[in-house]
């Protein structure tokens, strides 16, 4: 073993030390770039490549930070000169780090090319239509069918003589169903179970759906009143 024992070891912490001085420094720099390109592409994480004479740099940031920061030569080794594990080689970072003043002219060129790309976009826009006389027009025939389905509902429910309850026809080869309770109507769907519910507890189906099933709605009330009077001829064929 002493015969390795005169063999110099250099120590590599001065190189280190240099070499993550200068990663720090391109972290806070670049991190500027990531910083302005974040509020130029308006989201809060993704990437973009800038292409140089030497090769490519790609910036990734997220929630406007500087994620990671890859150069990609045209010849060797790709190398991610910032980054969340392990910093680079001393060589590689040298060989990126000749290139990273083109990459930032490669930034600023990108940003000059988009000065005045909105000049000649007009803010002078339409007014938006109102929606006020076609929800008065929905609310008018939904509350039409909510106070005719509480009346059924009523009337089931004494019938029934049961808290709750369903009653299910099917109109024009379309499957209603209503939903009663104790305090009136729970819901109405037409179409099954991912049908359209035209009354809920939730918010209220499109004008489109109103107008689609609205006319059919007619249809089930009768259906339901062929059911009450089905019910009243049964009891009249009993006798005491």
């Amino acid at each position: 073993m002493t015969e390795f024992a005169d063999l110099d070891v250099r120590d590599v912490d001065a190189v280190a030390a240099d070499r993550d001085a200068l990663v720090d420094h391109v972290r806070e720099h670049a991190g500027r770039v990531a910083y302005e390109l974040a509020k130029l592409e308006g989201g809060d994480y993704g990437r973009r490549t800038f292409d140089t004479d030497a090769g490519a740099w790609t910036v990734k940031y997220e929630a406007g930070e500087l994620e990671f920061l890859l150069f990609e030569p045209k010849r060797g080794s790709d190398t991610y000169v910032v980054s969340t594990k392990q910093p680079p080689e001393p060589d590689d970072l040298a060989t990126a780090l000749a290139d990273y003043p083109a990459f930032v002219a490669a930034f600023n060129d990108h940003v000059d090319s988009l000065d005045g790309v909105l000049d000649d976009v007009s803010a002078d826009f339409p007014a938006p239509a109102s929606t006020d006389d076609v929800v008065a027009q929905r609310d008018r025939v939904l509350d039409a069918v909510a106070d005719a389905c509480d009346r059924m509902a009523g009337e089931l429910h004494r019938y029934e003589g049961t808290d709750w309850g369903t009653f299910t026809e099917r109109v024009e080869g379309v499957r209603w169903e209503l939903k009663w309770e104790r305090d009136g109507a729970s819901y109405l769907r037409a179409g099954g179970e991912n049908g359209v519910y035209l009354l809920s507890q939730y918010e209220p189906p499109s004008a489109a759906d109103v107008r689609e099933y609205a006319p059919a709605f007619r249809a089930f009330v009768e259906a339901y009143n062929d059911h009450v009077r089905d019910l009243e001829l049964d009891l009249r064929e009993i006798e005491l």
